[in-house]
């Protein structure tokens, strides 16, 4: 279909209903209309005649129930939402009784607010506002907000706003309602004006006397069009008027580069944030509480894996370790480890650095007149090799002390302190249970074992010398193994378990893997940081719901603004970028917080004993956690802002 006239404006058989509930409301019913470029024409009628429903209409604010209308010779009903946005944004300019600028906005910013939906650059589009504001004569007042301006300036600036992409069409709503008369007769002598330089005007209003100021008046009621006709004595004729020059301030705005509207989205964003400073503080509080609880949670967390892991390690992740006992076997450890079972294994099985008997007892050792209990440990040679601990002073005891059954002995660092101070214990001789021992060496510092015992608190004998004049036993307490490459550990496992299987008989030994060992305890420890990361992150999860409640509630009470932005061409992408962009930044700026709070606050556990773990994949995680955060809960306000009906968000008080 298309238009049968060229005209700027064509309406055939529109009507408009509304439904509540079950009961339908038809406002308009069955308007033709036809209104040329450059005519000025007052629609008059009383209220509830339909005029505001048939502005909206013609403004692309709203579409018709039936008929049809053409704007240009193009049927609107075949424009999209973003085609009718840019329909708003590039021929009408909206004039309203109240105003409708953005609050705490400068009146120079709230003129360029349709050129930002139009891609202006933002130097031009400030240039082009001063000028409009020049013109209507608030160059001073460009920097004043809405509430330090007079009712006739707000309405100054709105119609500047208007012409700021153009304003072909200036459709005016009641524009002297809410102004004195003085400012009345002001604006619509602007309307004129406007007229005369070949602007459409479409005034709405109720008052035949300020109809009169239009070259053509339509008389509305009850949904119809009762009466159209010329005034007797027009301003201007049409011809006359599009001969009129328009000022350079309403030409067409030139398109620039799209990633300016993310940029002003972000600056939109900002700018409402900032607005209402103490609820986005508010909503960032959830967002570093969570994060801070990730990052310190995990940081305590990996702490302790890795100091348990550390002490294990320390004790030999290639270290296999044999007990006498069956699996699972309970009470005093049986006498099924002997000697000849370490010959054995050192003699058949490859791979091996060395396997080491140990034989252990607590026992009282006297120097002096000081006496001091300790765990004695009868054991090879081999022992620093195997348990890769080195001596710190003096040596460990050879092959052939253990062969003379020697009475020697290598101290821990514990025994080593207690008994002899600040004096070095070589050559010194100790006292064990009728036995003289002369002490060889002293062991470097062990720390504690993975169960919290001192491992320096020990005294090392050849073995032979602990089995036959100290203990008078030759079964072992267990076989340390010490294997050359981790990577055959299983293969080694599995050959001495065969080869004791052989020797005894019955499976009367336990072999316990240390790296399987240190792989149990660390999976043990990352199931306690998950579930740590897992409680932080709950509150992380806290602060999400609060980002969409606030973003809910922001949506809510800047319907009207979000109506204002529509009514001035911008697109449900524009809407949806803003309040999408504040909760991103609401979540970011929350993330970087927690982030500093978080490191903060491990540093401080672990600057009072507490072991803490800091790497960068936690913190990587909590901060994209809370910009997803941001990202997910930020989408179903910013969705709803972007669907808002434009002629129901103006109307929000």
């Amino acid at each position: 279909m298309s238009s049968p006239s060229p005209a700027l404006i064509h309406l055939q058989g529109i009507t408009r209903s509304f439904q509540n509930g079950e009961h339908t409301l038809q406002v308009l019913k069955g308007i033709d209309l036809t209104i040329q470029a450059g005519e000025f024409v007052a629609l008059i009628g009383s209220s509830g005649s339909g005029k505001s429903t048939l502005m909206n209409l013609l403004g692309c604010l709203d579409r018709p129930t039936e008929g049809e209308y053409w704007f240009r010779g193009q049927a609107t009903s075949q424009l999209d939402a973003d085609a009718r946005a840019a329909l708003r944004r590039e021929a009408f300019g909206f004039i309203f009784q109240s105003y409708h600028l953005l609050p705490g906005t400068p009146a120079v910013n709230n003129v360029e607010l349709p050129a930002i939906y139009a891609g202006l650059r933002p130097q031009e589009r400030h240039a082009r506002a001063l000028a409009l504001l020049t013109q209507l004569g608030l160059a001073d007042r460009a920097d004043h907000r809405p509430n330090q301006l007079s009712g006739g300036q707000q309405q100054r600036v709105s119609i500047a706003r208007a012409l700021m992409n153009g304003g072909q069409v200036i459709l005016a709503d009641e524009p002297t309602g809410a102004l004195d008369s003085q400012s009345g007769r002001e604006v619509l002598q602007l309307l004129q004006d406007l007229s005369a330089q070949g602007h459409t005007i479409l005034l709405i209003t109720h008052d035949p006397q300020i109809a009169a100021h239009a070259d053509r008046i339509i008389e509305m009621r009850d949904g119809l069009l009762i009466r159209d006709q010329a005034t007797g004595s027009p301003q201007r004729s049409t011809t006359q008027k599009k001969a009129a020059n328009i000022p350079l301030a309403a030409q067409p705005p030139r398109p620039a580069q799209p990633w300016l509207d993310l940029w002003e989205a972000f600056k939109a964003a900002l700018t409402a944030l900032h607005r209402h400073l103490f609820r986005t503080l508010l909503t960032l509080l959830g967002i570093v509480i969570g994060v801070a609880s990730v990052i310190a949670m995990l940081a305590i967390g990996d702490g302790a894996r890795y100091e348990v892991v550390d002490r294990i390690s320390a004790m030999g992740s290639n270290l296999l370790l044999i007990r006498p006992g069956a699996p699972n076997q309970r009470g005093r450890w049986p006498a099924t480890l002997v000697p000849e079972d370490v010959e054995a294994i050192n003699a058949q099985i490859p791979h091996l650095i060395a396997a080491i008997p140990e034989l252990s007892r607590s026992m009282t050792l006297r120097y002096g007149n000081q006496d001091h209990t300790s765990e004695v440990n009868a054991t090879s040679a081999a022992f620093p090799l195997a348990r890769q601990w080195p001596v710190a002073q003096g040596t460990f005891f050879s092959q052939e002390d253990e062969a003379q059954l020697a009475t020697v002995a290598v101290l821990g660092q514990t025994v080593a302190e207690t008994l002899f101070a600040d004096r070095s214990p070589l050559g010194e001789y100790l006292l064990l249970d009728g036995t003289l021992l002369q002490v060889i060496g002293v062991m470097s510092p062990r720390g504690a074992s993975p169960m919290g015992q001192d491992q320096d608190d020990v005294i090392f004998v050849p073995f032979s010398t602990g089995s036959v004049r100290l203990f008078g036993q030759r079964h072992l307490r267990n076989v340390t193994v010490a294997v050359a490459d981790i990577e055959q550990i299983e293969q080694v496992h599995q050959a001495i378990f065969e080869l004791l299987l052989a020797r005894h008989g019955v499976e009367d030994f336990q072999i316990r893997n240390m790296a399987s060992l240190i792989d149990s305890v660390t999976e043990t420890q990352n199931t306690f940081t998950l579930l740590l990361g897992s409680v932080a992150a709950i509150s992380l999860l806290v602060g999400g719901v609060g980002v969409m409640n606030i973003m809910l509630v922001s949506v809510t009470e800047r319907t009207r603004e979000i109506g204002i932005r529509l009514a001035t061409g911008a697109r449900a992408k524009h809407i949806l970028q803003q309040f999408l962009i504040e909760a991103l930044a609401i979540s970011a700026l929350g993330g970087l917080i927690g982030v500093a709070c978080g490191l903060g606050t491990a540093w401080l556990v672990g600057y009072l004993g507490t072991p803490v773990y800091f790497s960068t994949p936690p913190v990587m995680l909590a901060f994209g956690c809370a910009f997803a955060t941001g990202l997910i809960f930020g989408y179903l306000p910013a969705r709803k802002a972007a669907h808002l009906d434009p002629v129901r968000a103006l109307a929000t008080e």
